[in-house]
């Protein structure tokens, strides 16, 4: 007998003509907007005054003019630090640095401009305000500095969402556990009363779809959610928001990736956790069951050519060797010789079938104490092991001051071999999850630019049993599958039996 499983879901999304008009929603999935007015000395609106916008970590520069109000809006802005200046002729200009925009953030920036030579220049250090002014602002900013120096155990930064009110991770009260198939892989969480499967992960505007039986949240075989180091910060928006969002009425959750800039940065690390100071386990034998976990990595991010092309990279690795520390519930030794007790509590030989006793070979041998009516228990330190290996690259191109490009692509792949609740009976499971994206902007006026998205999202995985026993009569190097004796009634999930699988998405 043989039992597996396969499942793949794939979404493809394209968005081919996004126009966005400057009175047009301010929230965006992957990037904020500046808006403001310009006034003069005397506080009334200046028409047709020059707006300047400059990202300082990659030059890239955006340029709009007031409405006959004073009025202005920079839409679509990518994340990052920048600084603005407002310029008007026989006016004297103004710029104001020390801005920084997050994602899905709406942030006001008024200036006055007085009357006064052209060589004149006021350069004024912004400090946005921390109350949200709009409602259509940040719901449950996660920040870079959050992200990067926060203390996370397993470098999993989904975890993080927890800092948002009305949130409950609840990753520990999932049936199964880490590396097994009847298990959401990722961490799960419930936002304002919604269950996990009401959520929504987006990577730079692209859904990131997650592969298990009972949930899509992302995550690999090691139950985490790699790539700190490649994320910049991501934002939660819950309850209501802009048509932007949708799908599915949970948390919105957008993530958007580091990138390039004209300064090369980077980092190499390596986490070690292993049972060196452990103490020993109720259930442990004489020895400390063995465990060490290796985290590594290194990410590089730079310009290819300043102010025009940008390269960023990210790599993290996740290796685990872990003795658990099991109690199976076994045939005592008296059994296995076929000798089980009678009606008066006394040992009776019955024998053992012969077509029963090399299926005894399933279970170890009875090393813990007599339970009675031949059951008995067995301690042992199964071994399971966990690869998982992350990467992303990003690529950015800012071809001119109306033209900009980004590519993003993202992976993970991993596998794990677990012991069940049977240390002689493993379950291997194998996952993929990419992402791919691709976005061009085209600033068309002063009050009309397109943002064109394409976007695929994978994940598959598969599943099976195996055994290191040989039984005689099953099919050689095949899962034995599920032996079931007595009447089990319940409608618990056998990883070990063969099962079809259709997902429609």
């Amino acid at each position: 007998m043989q039992g597996n499983m396969r499942k793949h879901v794939s979404q493809m999304s394209v968005v081919a003509a996004a126009f966005i008009f400057v009175a047009a929603g301010w929230a965006q999935v992957v990037g904020g907007s500046i808006a403001g007015t310009v006034r003069d000395s005397s506080g009334a609106g200046l028409p047709a005054a020059k707006l300047t916008i400059e990202n300082l970590e990659t030059a890239a520069q955006r340029v709009t003019v007031t409405d006959e109000v004073g009025r202005y809006t920079l839409p679509s802005l990518p994340i990052g630090r920048y600084e603005v200046t407002a310029s008007k002729d026989r006016f004297s200009p103004e710029t104001k640095t020390g801005i920084t925009l997050e994602v899905g953030q709406h942030t006001v920036i008024d200036f006055t401009l007085p009357v006064g030579e052209v060589k004149e220049d006021v350069t004024v250090v912004e400090q946005p305000s921390a109350v949200t002014l709009s409602t259509q602002d940040i719901s449950g900013l996660i920040s870079e500095r959050q992200v990067k120096e926060l203390p996370l155990n397993g470098r999993s930064y989904d975890e993080l969402i927890t800092l948002n009110a009305a949130t409950v991770n609840y990753s520990s009260e999932k049936s199964g556990g880490v590396g097994t198939s009847n298990s959401a892989v990722g961490n799960m969480f419930a936002v304002s009363g919604h269950r996990p499967q009401d959520n929504v992960f987006l990577l730079n505007g692209i859904e990131y779809t997650g592969a298990s039986e009972i949930n899509i949240t992302p995550g690999g075989a090691s139950g985490q959610l790699l790539g700190v180091d490649a994320v910049r910060e991501f934002n939660v928006v819950t309850d209501t928001y802009g048509a932007e969002y949708g799908k599915r009425p949970g948390a919105q959750v957008s993530i958007v990736t580091a990138s390039g800039s004209n300064q090369l940065h980077g980092s190499v690390y390596e986490f070690l956790r292993n049972s060196g100071l452990d103490a020993r386990n109720y259930f442990d034998q004489s020895q400390i069951p063995r465990f060490q976990r290796n985290q590594f990595g290194g990410a590089l991010g730079g310009p290819i050519r300043k102010n025009k092309l940008f390269l960023f990279g990210d790599y993290e690795g996740f290796r685990q060797n872990l003795s658990l520390s099991d109690v199976t519930l076994v045939p005592d030794n008296a059994a296995r010789e076929g000798f089980l007790p009678g009606s008066d509590g006394k040992l009776k030989q019955v024998g053992v079938a012969p077509g029963v006793a090399p299926l005894l070979a399933l279970w170890p041998v009875q090393n813990g104490p007599d339970l009675g009516a031949g059951i008995g228990e067995a301690f042992s330190h199964p071994l399971q092991k966990i690869r998982e290996d992350f990467g992303t690259t990003r690529f950015d191109y800012n071809a001119s001051s109306a033209d900009s490009l980004s590519a993003v692509y993202t992976v993970d792949d991993s596998a794990a071999n677990t012991p069940t609740s049977n240390p002689l009976s493993l379950v291997f499971e194998s996952l993929r999850e990419q992402v791919v994206s691709l976005q061009e902007q085209h600033v068309f006026s002063s009050t009309f630019l397109n943002t064109a998205r394409f976007g695929l999202s994978r994940a598959g995985y598969f599943f099976t049993g195996q055994t290191p026993v040989n039984v005689p009569g099953w099919v050689e190097r095949r899962p034995v599958g599920a032996l079931v004796i007595g009447g089990d009634g319940s409608q618990r999930r056998v990883p070990d039996q063969p099962r079809r699988y259709q997902c429609r998405q």
